[in-house]
């Protein structure tokens, strides 16, 4: 079997890039005072204020599943429900943590063949019922992008968000590839998050270049409340912080975080357009961040397996294929040419 230089089952197999590196080489250059009392955190909280044009509360966690499950707990009480897709991550991939965190909070499962919630799904959902017996819906969640890899424009957003005003609902934003929504509309990260109504984003890092860490972002200071201790709680208070801080300076600072989504959603439309003609491929979604996901008969993703490539096919029902800031094109060629030397046999 070949053995390829990369991967493209998922963007995690990626290691840590350049930026983020030397910033955790530079925190790691003598003692730092810890639990986030540290001046690499402040830097790194101060950079998303000023990157986000927004005063808003900063938090680190070690990964999206907890980053993810904290925020929504803290929105909700444990009697409440969390509106999301059916696909989204924290219903297919997150073990039941957000309802473990919350202590119980339901989550309502719109089906969405995309993987994205209309205004229309929130509120078929958010008025379904109102009596006792049932858990009333507070927060609405959406990935960005989908776990299909679809955007969600700014108009999409604000229109969730009107809907969410409208019922009285928070509104979180799951951006475990966050940066790779921001390459894709050429939009800076306020006008789709709270210009556009989102109150908490959840802003990823370890897919773009990060060893680990994840960002949780409180446009309404009011809302952050007790958190600190939600997250010591939850074991997500790092003692030596500036370690998962430090990386966060070298991606912003550099904007590593902006070039590294572009490189990866570039190398996503590359195989696209390379094999979306060949005889029984077919793209499933359109490719709008870094992610393809084809469907194909068993025949063409045996000999794909055959011929070394790993891929996951749980999400849609096709190959999914991820793209990650280390992405070598030469090796997206090769991917390219055993897609069609399968495909024509």
């Amino acid at each position: 079997m070949t053995q390829h230089s990369q991967q493209f089952a998922s963007d995690n197999y990626a290691g840590i890039c350049p930026e983020a590196w030397a910033a955790m080489d530079e925190a790691n250059r003598g003692s730092a005072v810890a639990y986030g009392e540290d001046i690499w955190t402040q830097r790194a909280a101060d950079r998303f204020r000023s990157l986000f044009d927004s005063n808003c509360e900063v938090f680190f966690a070690f990964n999206g599943t907890a980053a993810n499950s904290m925020a929504l707990a803290s929105l909700c009480q444990s009697y409440q429900s969390v509106i999301c897709s059916s696909s989204a991550h924290v219903e297919t991939d997150e073990c039941g943590a957000p309802e473990f965190f919350s202590n119980g909070a339901k989550l309502l499962v719109a089906p969405s063949d995309d993987g994205k919630l209309t205004p229309d799904m929130v509120r078929a959902l958010a008025t379904s019922r109102s009596d006792i017996h049932f858990p009333q819906a507070r927060v609405v969640t959406i990935t960005q992008p989908t776990e299909t890899g679809q955007v969600y424009s700014i108009e999409d957003i604000k229109a969730l968000s009107a809907a969410c005003h409208e019922l009285n609902l928070k509104l979180h934003m799951d951006g475990a590839r966050f940066a790779h929504a921001c390459a894709t509309l050429g939009c800076s990260p306020a006008d789709i998050t709270w210009k556009a109504g989102v109150d908490v984003l959840c802003f990823g890092g370890t897919k773009n270049g990060m060893a680990v860490g994840e960002a949780i972002l409180f446009f309404d200071s009011a809302m952050a409340e007790g958190f600190d201790y939600r997250c010591k709680q939850a074991g997500q208070l790092a003692s030596k912080m500036r370690f998962l801080a430090a990386p966060w300076i070298g991606m912003l600072e550099s904007g590593a975080w902006l070039r590294n989504a572009q490189h990866a959603n570039g190398c996503a439309l590359q195989l696209a357009q390379k094999v979306e003609n060949l005889p029984g491929v077919e793209l499933l979604f359109p490719v709008q961040s870094n992610a393809v996901f084809l469907k194909a008969p068993d025949s063409i993703l045996d000999n794909l397996r055959d011929r070394g490539w790993r891929f996951y096919t749980f999400i849609g029902g096709g190959a999914r294929f991820m793209f990650a800031w280390d992405t070598n094109p030469d090796v997206v060629d090769e991917l390219a040419e055993d897609i069609r030397a399968a495909a024509l046999g």
